[in-house]
Order: C-alpha cells, then structure tokens, then sequence
C-alpha cells in the first residue's frame, strides 16, 4: 500500500538538502494519499503547493482532508501544518517516489529525448520489447500513456513527460499491472521544471536537437533548452547518440561525465564522428525507401558494438527516411535490453504510431497523409521525403501552430512549407489565448508565396475537407500537426476535436 510517514519525507528532503524547516512533531505521521491538485484530496493527505498557487487551494484541500503541506513559503490561512522545502518541484519528485516504494526500481527503462523522433524511437523500442517480454512492457509518450494491456490501462497523454507525482502514479501502476519493463520520452521542459529529478534510467538516448521551445513560457536560450536535454545522459547508465544530429562533441561529452566511454554507443549514416575524430558504433543505411515503408542495413564498427550482434537488414513498417535512425537507436536499445535480432526484425516491421505518417490512399483524389510534424525539423523531414519520392502532382500541407508557447515554430512551419509546397492551408491548432489567424499570418510571413499558394481557413475540419476534396490523382495531401488529437486548446479550454485522422478516415471513407 502506497504511504509515506513524516520521518521518511523529511529524511528524503535533509539528504537533498531542501528541507528549511517542519511545521510538524510527530514523526510517526503516516500520509496515506499525495496530491497537488486540491479537488484530488481525500483522507489523511499531504499536500504540494506548487506552480502559480493561490492560497485558497491549500484552504480547500484542508478541507478535503488534507493533514499538511509542503510549500516554499509558510500559510497563515489554514490549520494544518507544513513541511517548507526551498524547492517544491525537486522535492515533490522525490517523495513522490518514495510514497510509492520507488516503483522505478522495478521497471528497466529506456528514455529518450531529442527535438524531433521521441514518440517513433519509443513505439519501435516498444514494439521490439513487446515480443521479447510477452507485452509486459509499459509506455509514457506523447501519444498514450499505457501501463497494461487492458483499455482501461491506455490513456491519452497531455504532456509528453508529466508532473512527477503522476509519473510515479504511472509507474506504480505498471509494476502493479505486471509490467516488467518502461519505455518513455523525457523533454526538455521535464527537466527545466525537476519533474524527473532523482529519476536514473538503464539507457538513455539524445537523438537529436535543433531550435525548438523557446519562448516566453518555455526555455530562454537554445543553450538553455540544449543543457535541459543533455540532463538525461548524466542520469544514464547507457547513452546512445545520434551522430547525424548537430552539437555532437557538446552532447558527447555530457554523457562522459558520467558514463564510461565503453557504454557510450554513437550511430549515424557516415563511418566517423568528424567533430570527435572518432568512428561510430553502429553505420547505417537506407537500402530501399518508398512512401508504405523502408529497408536500412546496420554495421558494426567498434568491439562493443559488434559483442550486440545486430548487424543486418532490417524492414521498417513506418515511412520516411528521417525514420531510418529512429529504428537504428530502437534496435540498439532494445537489444541492451535483452531483446534478440529476431525480436527487432519483428518490431521494426510490425510498429505503427498513432499519427505518424498514416497513409490513406483514395482512387480519384491525392494520397493523405496525418503526421504530427509541428515544428521546422520535423516538417522539413517529412516534406524533404515527400518530395524525394517523386509525386506526379502537387505537394499540399494543412497545418497550423500553437498559442503561448513555441512561438518560434512558426517562422520554421514557413520556411518548411516554402521549401517543399505548392499549396498550404494555414488553419487552427491550439491556439490557445492567442488568435489563430494571427498565429497563421506570422507562418504566411515565412512563405514564398511565389511559389506557394496560400490559403487561410479558420475552422480546421472545413480546411481539411477543402483540401482533401480538391486534390487529385497524383497529389500528396500532407495534413500536420494534431494527428488524433482529441481537442483543441482554445482559451483555457479543451474543445472537443475529432483529430485530424479521424477526419480523413471518414472523408477518404466518403470518397
């Protein structure tokens, strides 16, 4: 049974150095419910004053139940006691973790972060994993969160990493579900906001990063958002990393910090690191590549690499050359795991990601696309591939960016749409507080509309329709940015959507 007593948390917090002061005597105190959500309270509760708080949330959950509070300043409007900490996030991460047995400690992790790539790296990971360990391996990505093998035990996520107290709330109910192993993504904003501090992981993957999050709400630099990411490594005991990406030696030598260099593997498309003077462990390369799926070769050319015996040819049931990598780092990892080459070639050829290059195909119109490509290196991928495959007709993109945040997106969509395009629908995201035709103005800023035609349609399932509808034989209709989504976030609210591949089915459906 999940609990935590007064001793134990302050322990936790004077070994970390973040507790000031207690507010409470007994140390026998036993909590039996956490919670930082004041509707969430019920029982014999402690309680995380965190993130813009007001006080009457603490007044709230003392009347809900809860028996204290642990916050960076004192309250004087309530009864109950509390622990003050200089660091909420930090320290509800770390009780979190005890308050339910430190549940990470039984579930073997593979983390990823990287601008672009997370979610198809942790389903192929997944995917792999699944056949080696009779589907006893759990997900936390930006998609879905699974931690069983029932419905119930497969939610929609709202952030690709979540607060820390449901990140243990997940976890614990993935060993209680019998799941033996973890595949998650890890952002950058995870670790700007501690929501994974004192998490370690069996192996860690930086797979790649370029300008993204950065805003008034998220990262202020890119240096910023780079160290945010290295973080990772430091916290692995195995680091693998993609030599294609940029900022190599800076990535590289964050993961020596802390890993030896035998355990410290590096994959790319070219035999030798440049910039390290050093060769990679694992070349790759693409042997055939069609818009359904790919065919890659993985070589070995280091001594620890070769002892994973991965080498061969492998089929990728997900296309896109930019995917080819994220298989490469899959069957790496897995394979750390235990997973056999048998159990990659099957994975490899058998994932599908909810909303990543889903193919609909129509007789008389274009063929339709759904990506979640949101942002320049993503887009750029996806639409460089696109055009590389030859389409008979007109390349079309329906997309959109988001409110209040990534506000540098949107001269990166532009720029990926001029590039590649020969006609875009600038439509609704998530807009937010912000005003979606001004969000698409600023993306139209960054187009050459010589090249480029372009359209404004506000309500995104009528731009869609207009699209999809007007294509023709020959076409690729690229629809970029919610995949199957189920709501838009439109001033504070999350409006029901139908998701992008949803629409599509039902117009292909239709046609």
């Amino acid at each position: 049974m999940a609990q935590i007593t007064l001793d134990e948390a302050l322990v936790i917090l004077n070994e970390h150095h973040l507790l000031v002061k207690s507010q409470l005597s007994n140390l026998s105190l036993n909590f039996k419910q956490i919670a930082y959500n004041s509707k969430l309270v019920s029982g014999k509760s402690l309680f995380f004053c965190k993130g813009n708080f007001k006080a009457s949330y603490l007044l709230d959950a003392q009347n809900r139940g809860a028996i204290a509070y642990v916050s960076e300043q004192e309250f004087t409007n309530v009864a109950i006691p509390g622990i003050i900490v200089n660091d909420i996030q930090k320290s509800m991460s770390l009780l979190s973790a005890a308050f339910f047995g430190f549940p990470q400690n039984h579930l073997p992790t593979i983390a990823f972060t990287g601008t672009k790539g997370k979610t198809t790296s942790a389903y192929f990971a997944k995917s792999i994993l699944d056949r080696t360990y009779q589907q006893k391996v759990a997900l936390f990505s930006t998609i879905n969160t699974v931690v069983g093998n029932t419905a119930n035990d497969v939610v929609k996520s709202s952030l690709t990493t979540p607060e820390s107290l449901d990140l243990f709330t997940n976890m614990n109910a993935a060993v209680h579900n019998g799941m033996t192993h973890l595949v998650m993504e890890v952002s950058s904003q995870a670790y700007k906001k501690n929501r994974v501090y004192g998490l370690h992981y069996d192996v860690g993957v930086f797979l790649n990063i370029s300008p993204d999050h950065i805003g008034r709400n998220e990262h202020p630099t890119f240096a910023d958002y780079l160290h945010c990411k290295e973080q990772l490594l430091v916290n692995s005991n195995i680091c693998i990393l993609n030599a294609d990406g940029t900022h190599i030696r800076d990535i590289y030598y964050a993961a020596k910090t802390t890993t030896q260099p035998e355990n410290i593997y590096i994959y790319g498309r070219e035999a030798e690191v440049t910039e390290l003077g050093i060769p990679v462990d694992f070349q790759y390369q693409s042997l055939e590549d069609s818009l359904t799926s790919n065919k890659i070769s993985i070589t070995a050319n280091t001594n620890h690499a070769k002892k994973l015996a991965i080498d061969g040819n492998y089929t990728i049931s997900i296309p896109g050359d930019y995917n080819e990598g994220n298989a490469v780092t899959a069957a790496i990892t897995s394979c750390l795991m235990g997973a056999s080459v048998a159990d990659i070639e099957y994975g490899l050829a058998h994932t599908t990601v909810p909303g990543r290059m889903e193919i609909y195909p129509t007789k008389e119109h274009g063929t339709i696309y759904v990506d979640y490509a949101h942002n320049y290196g993503s887009l750029h991928s996806v639409l460089n591939f696109i055009k590389e495959q030859q389409p008979k007709g007109q390349i079309v993109v329906i997309t959109g960016s988001t409110g209040d945040k990534g506000i540098d997106r949107r001269e990166g969509l532009g720029k990926a749409i001029g590039e590649f395009a020969n006609k875009a629908y600038l439509t609704t995201d998530d807009p937010a507080t912000e005003d979606p035709k001004v969000i698409a103005e600023t993306i139209s800023q960054h187009i050459d509309h010589d090249k480029v035609a372009v359209s404004y349609i506000a309500d995104r399932k009528a731009a869609i329709t207009k699209a999809v509808t007007e294509s023709l034989p020959g076409d690729v209709v690229l629809v970029a940015g919610k995949g199957h989504d189920a709501f838009q976030k439109i001033n504070g609210r999350n409006v029901p959507y139908a998701g992008d591949a949803a629409i599509v089915a039902n117009l292909v459906k239709g046609l």
